[in-house]
């Protein structure tokens, strides 16, 4: 399942005291400060719902709003493997080298004009990481017990979260076709070169690089999901999504977080 974008390519005047987006790329700027972590992604599902930008524009951090393709924003669900995190050019770190993460997120644009991503809830599968994301950068991560099971062309996506509250989401999709390059909706949804975050009273922007993605086309055969209606108060998960897309993954590099002026 994969649907096209259409629609006027103009470009919407920015509010006051924002600058025009940076425009959509599907290759990366690269990294001018150096290698803060390393990390490999692998099995990508990427779900996306389009909603009117107004529907979520409360949830974004400080100095970013809503980024807009055709006058909607988008809610994205992904379920992938983190593999091989690692500081700079140091080995894997130990307890937090393989593990799932599903993540609820929503796309950004700040005042300098750049495009980012803003995660409302990370869950992940090893408490590692988890204590460390939030504790140094304020990232939402939450635990959760996570698994991700390949059966040839077709994966399943299972994870719950612990504590009180235990919103969960299970995936099952298709895997179909040759492997591709990004349409102009798609690119604007995963052409991502960083994320936008708040933490200790500031908006920062935390950069990152990886080579162009390589997508295939995913049916998406069952989802149940909970995740996403807890991170935004939308009920949108129960309704058909805007796009469904499947990746092997890449390597991807971060550097380091730089506050918002």
């Amino acid at each position: 399942m994969s649907t096209r974008c259409s629609g006027s390519r103009e470009r919407p005047v920015p509010p006051e005291g924002f600058e025009t987006p940076e425009a959509v790329s599907a290759t990366g700027p690269g990294l001018s400060g150096g290698v803060l972590f390393r990390q490999r992604w692998t099995d990508l599902v990427f779900v996306h719902w389009a909603v009117e930008p107004g529907a979520v524009a409360p949830l974004f951090p400080r100095g970013t709003r809503p980024d807009v393709l055709d006058g909607k924003t988008y809610v994205g669900l992904v379920f992938f493997g983190m593999r091989d995190l690692a500081f700079s050019r140091g080995p894997a770190l130990p307890f937090a080298d393989r593990f799932e993460e599903i993540n609820v997120r929503l796309y950004s644009v700040d005042a300098a004009g750049r495009r980012g991503v803003v995660f409302l809830s990370l869950d992940c599968g090893r408490l590692l990481p988890v204590v460390a994301a939030n504790g140094a950068f304020g990232l939402p991560y939450r635990w959760a017990a996570a698994r991700c099971d390949r059966f040839d062309e077709r994966i399943l996506y299972s994870v719950r979260r612990r504590g009180r509250r235990r919103p969960r989401s299970r995936l099952w999709a298709a895997i179909e076709g040759p492997e591709r390059g990004p349409d102009p909706l798609e690119t604007f949804l995963t052409a991502r070169w960083g994320l936008h975050g708040r933490t200790r009273g500031r908006t920062f922007y935390w950069p990152l690089h990886h080579e162009p993605w390589r997508f295939r086309d995913a049916d998406l055969l069952d989802l149940e999901d909970e995740l996403v209606r807890a991170a935004t108060g939308l009920r949108v998960a129960a309704s058909p999504p805007s796009s469904v897309l499947y990746s092997p993954g890449l390597p991807v590099r971060f550097g380091r977080p730089l506050p918002l002026r």
